[in-house]
């Protein structure tokens, strides 16, 4: 019996990248916000990260083999993948996944497809989360179960091994009631969700509209306690309940904005930035980002205040996402020609109002455009946290800015004090958040930003990590010592749901 418990991470996808070149499976870390969030937390620590790893047809184990031994090295934790079908990955992932929970948690509930064989293959995918984690997770290992793909894995891992407790963290927002109620299974995705023995959210309003949601459908739920963790009753199971934000390496930006190459390519962008000061929006293709809402805010921007023009650009970086799905390639479009017609009714000699650059920009590069902007503007929809206007701030380092963000996001009830919030509906309202941003005293500037990397320095990463490893396991972080990476064979779970 092992003595020291280890983390386990799990989450729909591995924190690689996997790629085919030259007749060969190649990978190299992912990006994103879990995994840079995360990436700290597991190093050299002992621990594993299970998910699948984005590849499909023509990828066997082999491949799998040669890849993840040395990205694992590389990583300090052991990834451990979950083999899934192309039909598995087109109803689990593009299916109830992306085409129901994520739409409907982001209000968004014309977009979603309740086909039932969608939720079949939830259920079925889960299951071999469930068997691969069941065989390597030991008895006073901590499971961390992330995000909205994997709500029932909980509830699966107990019927497996009745003595194993996991947690749930949902990275995305819960929505109210009148909008949760409208998904079939809805009675089945809040029962899972009881099954863990610690239940986070982003925020309180998240956590509240998760209890709703709990009286409703099951009336007798008792509820205990206050502050940021509750304890819940629900029929004959127990479960602590609470709201963290998630954030990011506050001191690694820093120092990266801070790094001399970031600073000098930061002043390289100021000169090739026509105009006085420009805004900048960092989002992944994805309809809750706000993308549309932002370039006509930018527009009506435009059209209002004149003085403007010639004055103010606006680069847009898209990083691309779902590009086979019909409605992504549809957004990306719409995206396209709103640019081109922003730019074709203003554009002069010497000045374009709107550039902007769709694929993945290196972490360096991004720094240094961070660090460059005058302005950062975040108009999601509906947002579990934002990471990006946070990192923005991070940048900054002693370089004035301002952080225009939407109130829908869930940083906004962190970052209020400092931010100029908008409603991204509101074209008028973004409009003049843009010209106060523009016409702003440098001091008031420096005031917010200066409160707003405080905020976020004082709640980082590794404040997130400790709060949760508290409420859900009673442990700090420093608790799970450094141990060596563990071995990853046997208990691979195949395509075909078999252990090899």
């Amino acid at each position: 019996m092992r003595k020291k418990g280890r983390l386990i991470v799990v989450s729909n996808r591995l924190p690689v990248t996997l790629s085919y070149e030259d007749g060969k499976w190649r990978g190299k870390p992912a990006s994103g916000g879990l995994v840079s969030a995360l990436n700290p937390v597991l190093k050299n620590r002992g621990g594993f990260w299970a998910g699948w790893p984005g590849t499909g047809k023509g990828a066997g184990l082999s491949h799998i083999r040669e890849i993840l031994g040395p990205l694992s090295e590389e990583s300090g934790y052991r990834l451990l993948p979950v083999m899934l079908t192309e039909v598995d990955v087109e109803a689990f992932y593009h299916g109830f996944s992306n085409s129901v929970l994520w739409p409907l948690f982001h209000d968004l509930q014309s977009r979603c497809v309740f086909s039932p064989a969608f939720w079949e293959g939830y259920l079925k995918s889960n299951g071999k989360f469930a068997r691969v984690v069941a065989k390597h997770a030991g008895e006073n290992d901590f499971v961390w179960v992330n995000d909205y793909q994997l709500i029932p894995l909980g509830e699966m891992l107990k019927k497996r091994r009745s003595g194993l407790r996991s947690s749930f963290f949902l990275h995305i927002p819960f929505p109210s009631v009148d909008v949760f109620m409208k998904m079939p299974w809805r009675k089945e995705i809040l029962s899972q969700m009881t099954h863990y023995s610690f239940m986070c959210f982003q925020t309180g309003r998240d956590r509240r509209n998760f209890l709703d949601c709990l009286r409703v459908f099951f009336p007798d739920t008792a509820v205990s306690g206050r502050g940021h963790i509750l304890r819940v009753k629900v029929e004959d199971r127990s479960f602590f309940l609470g709201s963290l934000p998630i954030s990011i390496d506050f001191q690694a930006y820093s120092s990266l904005g801070s790094s001399r190459s970031v600073v000098s390519r930061a002043k390289t962008i100021r000169e090739e930035v026509p105009g006085k000061q420009f805004v900048l929006g960092v989002d992944r293709l994805d309809y809750s980002k706000g993308i549309p809402e932002k370039l006509r805010g930018f527009q009506r921007c435009l059209e209002r205040f004149p003085d403007l023009r010639e004055m103010i650009s606006l680069h847009q970086i898209v990083v691309p996402s779902r590009e086979s799905v019909d409605q992504y390639q549809a957004l990306k479009e719409e995206i396209e020609l709103l640019i081109s017609r922003i730019n074709g009714r203003y554009s002069t000699t010497r000045w374009v109002p709107v550039n902007w650059h769709y694929g993945s920009v290196s972490r360096e590069e991004l720094a240094a455009i961070y660090r460059a902007a005058d302005i950062a503007l975040v108009t999601s929809l509906k947002d579990g946290m934002n990471l990006v206007c946070k990192e923005y701030c991070a940048c900054k380092g002693k370089e004035p800015g301002v952080l225009i963000l939407s109130e829908f996001a869930g940083a906004a009830l962190q970052l209020a004090k400092g931010a100029v919030l908008v409603n991204p509906y509101d074209t008028d309202g973004v409009a003049e958040a843009i010209y106060r941003a523009f016409s702003m005293a440098e001091k008031e500037k420096r005031d917010r930003m200066r409160f707003l990397r405080k905020s976020i320095a004082r709640q980082n990463v590794f404040w997130w990590v400790d709060n949760f490893l508290r409420a859900a396991a009673g442990k700090k972080l420093e608790e799970f010592p450094e141990q060596a990476i563990p071995s990853l064979w046997p208990g691979i779970i195949t395509q075909a749901g078999k252990e090899k």
